[in-house]
């Protein structure tokens, strides 16, 4: 998993060198489940789709917006809520986060319609923008010595990546036993245990007046990219020459001109455009967005297809995922060697290339196609985002200034979830059409296999250019 959108330097202060050894492993609990929770949010709802339209009616449009508007307002905000940190205090503004995420995901379990629900999610994505940058800005806090630090974050990734991969057994237990509101509930346990241990244990950071929020920027963000996922989910729902479709097209064109104006005028822009002019910072933040939109656009479709078109249970569904999010984390931790001896361009390329050919071996998908035809080709597109997104991270954090990392990762971060709205809007505009599920499935295979080649290749050309 990458890290956050901080810069850890601004967050070591005296107070937090006395912290008791107990009161900084607990703070590390409180960071970690605050981030665990949010990771968990991003699969668990996957297994539950076919129960929520079950319950709530609607078709597959809903059942995107479901997803997407958590992702859309997580990418969108998380910029800003760094910033918000720095000017505030981390631990003010991770505990309003917990508290919104916590409230907001038992609104998600009482709602009583579709619309209620995407509401809802939307300001979960809030929360989860909220809770990631200030997890790190705490961690770093509370951990000074760069050794400790490394150890921190590193069980703080470890810990997201287990709850990433449990999301949809979990999701798919909780459905069997209790219900797909269940899902949601869950979160108030986590939640009210986070808020306390972080109000008990956590030490408030360093403030910044001088730090501005970027508020124009944020609000340009949030209604480009959401105008852009919902031309493609309505695309696919209402037609693509729709009077709707086409004015949202057009509106996300305007609002990223003036997106971009503002960055380029704001004296302190919330996404500083000058780190573009590095280009292995602008390669790697491209790669990012192509492999999450394959990715997570498949995940989207696949827990449809095992669900509706094959008929599975919620806990089967969850199952079937378990092997292609468990190979995420040991590969994780394989990356780094494998780095160290081809280098990092070469690794993000293999990963990207394991991943493609998963997904061009998936390709003869059918309905009742047997799990274990279609297994190793999932462990294979798990392996392979496990493969390149450690690489990933540290090359775009090596390729700009030290004292700009913390941004760059969360441009990074953002750009990701950026990719994972655009993939369940893309590939749920294909199978939403009547009939057409699964014509729809190969060609989000298709679409998802040559975005992972042209961002191997992408790398491999740039690693290639920056070594001559």
């Amino acid at each position: 998993m990458q890290a956050a959108c901080l810069d850890q330097r601004s967050y070591v202060s005296e107070p937090a060198r006395d912290r008791p050894p107990l009161a900084r492993v607990l703070t590390l609990a409180a960071m970690s489940l605050g981030y665990g929770v949010v990771q968990l949010d991003v699969t668990i709802v996957n297994t539950a789709l076919a129960s929520i339209g079950a319950a709530l009616g609607g078709g597959v449009a809903e059942l995107q917006w479901v997803v997407s508007t958590y992702t859309i307002a997580f990418a969108a905000l998380i910029l800003t809520a760094g910033a918000l940190g720095d000017r505030v205090g981390a631990k003010r503004v991770f505990m309003a986060g917990f508290a919104i995420f916590t409230a907001a995901s038992v609104a998600c379990g009482l709602a009583p319609d579709a619309l209620t629900l995407i509401v809802a999610r939307a300001v979960q994505g809030l929360g989860a923008a909220i809770l990631v940058p200030n997890s790190l800005a705490l961690l770093s806090h509370a951990y000074p010595d760069d050794k400790s630090r490394g150890r921190a974050v590193g069980i703080w990734a470890a810990g997201a990546s287990l709850a990433l991969t449990a999301g949809p057994l979990v999701g798919g237990s909780l459905i069997a036993l209790a219900g797909w509101r269940w899902i949601f509930f869950v979160n108030l346990p986590i939640g009210l245990l986070g808020l306390w241990l972080t109000w008990r244990y956590a030490s408030e950071t360093t403030r910044s007046p001088n730090r501005e929020v970027d508020l124009p920027g944020q609000i340009a963000a949030v209604t480009s990219l959401g105008c852009l996922a919902g031309a493609i989910i309505e695309g696919g729902a209402i037609g693509w020459t729709h009077p709707l479709v086409l004015a949202s097209f057009a509106a996300f064109v305007i609002l990223t001109v003036l997106f971009v104006m503002r960055e380029q005028q704001a004296p302190q822009p919330m996404l500083p455009l000058s780190l573009f002019s590095h280009r292995m910072f602008s390669v790697t933040a491209m790669v990012g967005l192509l492999v999450n939109i394959a990715l997570y656009g498949l995940i989207f479709v696949f827990s449809l297809y095992f669900q509706r078109i094959n008929g599975w249970s919620p806990f089967a569904t969850g199952l079937a995922f378990v092997p292609m999010l468990g190979a995420v984390l040991p590969v994780n931790l394989l990356a780094a060697r494998v780095s160290e001896r081809i280098g990092a361009p070469q690794t993000i390329a293999l990963g990207a290339t394991v991943a493609g050919i998963g997904s061009l071996g998936l390709l003869t998908i059918a309905p009742g196609t047997s799990y274990w035809a279609v297994a190793p080709q999932l462990i294979a597109l798990g392996g392979g985002l496990g493969l390149l997104v450690p690489p990933l991270t540290s090359t775009l954090l090596g390729s700009v200034e030290k004292s700009r990392s913390g941004v760059a990762a969360g441009v990074l971060n953002s750009t990701r979830q950026t990719g994972s709205v655009l993939g369940v809007a893309l590939f749920g505009s294909l199978i939403g059409e009547e009939g057409a599920f699964m014509a729809g499935t190969h060609a989000a295979l298709m679409i998802s296999a040559a975005l992972l080649l042209i961002a191997a290749a992408a790398i491999r050309w740039s690693g290639a250019k920056g070594a001559r």
